[in-house]
């Protein structure tokens, strides 16, 4: 595919019937890898969509997914639409980095301790159920309230909801928009971590590039972390997988004539779009309720083990979300449907919705890398206005769980980091091998690719040193 360079580290293309050109943020490597599956026809499609403002991006780690890229970011105006594809099926699915306050030689000692008390203490794995048993009227409140319900219901801290995207709770969610089977689903799943990429680790700082920045951000050089990634479960799945029916039912009724079935979708302002709207809430808030459950259970297990501990959350964002945000487009301020599948809100300084804090340097962005490499800790700059304030969200697959598994053997794996002073807990080594690091694309290179194109910047490496797998 012909790709022009329109700056650095970002690649623009253009076809006949695109109603919005694409722009890949990525390195040369990286962008010649997107072209060996459909990531980029994908977003291709994306680009013929109604409504569009700006361009199409993906992002570094950009890879196939369901009718969006997984990396795949695009701006709806009025009359433009809403897709649950572009949102993706684990809705909210999302990461939180939480500061120990404890350094990596206080930790150490205690690291087998802690790792295995957390997975006894968190459940994990697929079809993993909770320790709460909620009513069905509960349920509800939860997927209205997000994170406050945990809160206030003495599992979370006060102080966490300042430091959520949304403040830990997305208005305009309406529990009456959610089907029975999905609550279903739902209601035994409310803080467990779940499966495939899903993962809780602890942490070690190896490194900060701004230490200014990340003092600010409440992380040090040679200070323990804690990471947390996870997001709306199966409930989040069926939300998803019942809207798309209903928008591949409404493609005549709207004369929408779709490049691909997988972009099902409905107008912005029809009640189509508004339901999923409605219900999507719910997910995003099923799921900073869930992480905000976790990080409860993960804080008691840290002042049971090492009671100097002081747990603080940095910062809580989601991957796969649609919401309306203000953005400038073409010198003019829009108000824009922001679809973003796997990839994190990378806002800069100044901007109304970062917590007052961190309003003077920019948003802290989370980046998770693979089981066993690095991950980071980005800032949001100014450059990010030309993807509607989005970055990367992770390394991001080169191969299928399938291709993993049968790349990689599970009990290598585990002896491999083992050997490295890891301590690693998983249901099964088979789930171990289908999350290698091999089978994701080289993370260090992901984030360099959007600090080079000055779309956030890098400010901390973080290593694993205790890892629990769902």
């Amino acid at each position: 595919m012909d790709f022009k360079e329109v700056s650095r580290n970002v690649w623009e293309f253009r076809e006949e019937g695109m109603n919005s050109p694409l722009r890949v943020v990525a390195g040369k490597k990286l962008l010649e890898k997107m072209q060996g599956d459909r990531t980029i026809r994908q977003a291709v499609n994306v680009s013929k969509l109604p409504g569009l403002l700006g361009n199409v991006f993906v992002m570094p780690d950009g890879h196939e997914g369901y009718g969006f890229p997984i990396g795949g970011v695009a701006g709806f105006g009025e009359n433009g639409v809403v897709s649950p594809g572009g949102v993706g099926y684990d809705v909210n699915c999302g990461v939180r980095l939480i500061s120990t306050g404890l350094t990596i030689d206080e930790v150490k000692p205690k690291l087998k301790e802690l790792v295995e008390s957390l997975y006894v203490n968190i459940p994990v794995g697929v079809g993993s159920k909770s320790k709460i048993h909620l009513k069905p009227a509960e349920l509800d409140e939860v997927l209205t309230l997000g994170a406050d319900w945990a809160v206030e219901h003495g599992m979370g801290e006060k102080r966490d909801l300042k430091f959520c995207e949304e403040n830990g709770r997305m208005e305009g969610a309406d529990p009456l928009k959610v089907s029975s089977l999905a609550k279903q689903r739902g209601g035994p799943q409310l803080g467990t971590l779940g499966s495939g990429n899903h993962f809780l680790e602890v942490q070690l700082v190896e490194k900060t590039f701004d230490e200014g920045v990340a003092k600010k951000f409440g992380v040090e050089q040679g200070m323990a972390t804690v990471m947390v990634h996870t997001g709306s479960r199966g409930f989040g799945h069926q939300v998803c997988e019942d809207y798309v029916k209903t928008m591949l039912s409404v493609e005549q009724k709207y004369n929408l004539n779709l490049p691909d079935k997988e972009l099902a979708c409905a107008p912005l302002g029809s009640p189509e779009a508004d339901d999923y709207l409605k219900a999507m809430s719910c997910a995003v808030n099923y799921a900073f309720c869930n992480r905000e459950i976790i990080t409860s259970w993960v804080r008691n297990v840290f002042e049971k083990i090492l009671p100097s501990s002081e747990m603080k959350l940095v910062y809580d964002v989601a991957h796969n979300i649609a919401k309306f945000e203000e953005h400038e487009v073409n010198g003019e301020k829009r108000k824009v449907c922001v679809h973003r599948k796997g990839a994190t809100r990378a806002f800069w300084k100044g901007r109304k919705e970062i917590p007052s804090e961190y309003r003077g340097i920019g948003q802290p962005v989370i980046i998770p890398g693979s089981m066993n490499t690095s991950s980071y800790l980005l800032l949001g700059l100014e450059g990010a206005k030309q993807t509607f304030g989005s970055s990367c969200h992770g390394a991001g697959r080169v191969m299928s769980r399938h291709e993993a598994l049968r790349t990689f053997e599970g009990g290598a794996l585990k002896k491999g980091m083992e050997d490295k002073g890891q301590v690693v807990r998983a249901p099964s080594l088979k789930g171990l091998a289908e999350e290698a690091g091999g089978a994701y694309k080289d993370v260090d290179e992901v984030v360099k690719s959007v600090e080079d194109a000055g779309i956030s910047k890098i400010i901390a490496k973080m290593l694993p040193l205790g890892v629990i797998k769902g």
